[in-house]
């Protein structure tokens, strides 16, 4: 496996851990949809929450939000609508982005709340 992709899934599950501890139930992980995919979905304050997780070796970019292009986030969108769909959900949705950076000086988690919103 990919030095990148080993990467992803220690980012990824440092992200379930840090929800978990901030009170959020686990619903779904890597959930897939075609060729979409969901990162983390989770239930917290009576909404179903969709994380998209990114996880970088250094801090390069100012804003985070950089990093999920419109086009992934109208994949992400379709992908919750799916997944609120089959699962017969009645929440509110929101979309939250998780940014770790994790190198051997750094270990830093950044949770950005409405992160963007549905544009479909």
């Amino acid at each position: 496996m990919a030095d990148h992709n080993e990467l992803g899934e220690i980012g990824e599950q440092m992200a379930v851990d840090f929800l978990i501890q901030k009170g959020h139930k686990i619903l779904d992980r890597n959930f897939k949809f075609k060729k979409l995919e969901i990162d983390i979905v989770t239930e917290f304050e009576n909404k179903i929450i969709i994380t998209e997780v990114k996880t970088r070796q250094s801090d390069y970019l100012t804003d985070p939000r950089e990093l999920v292009s419109k086009a992934k986030q109208n994949g992400i969108v379709k992908t919750a609508n799916y997944f609120i769909q089959e699962n017969e959900i009645d929440l509110e949705a929101q979309f939250d982005l998780i940014v770790i950076v994790l190198n051997q000086k750094q270990k830093e988690i950044k949770h950005i709340e409405d992160a963007f919103y549905p544009t479909l």
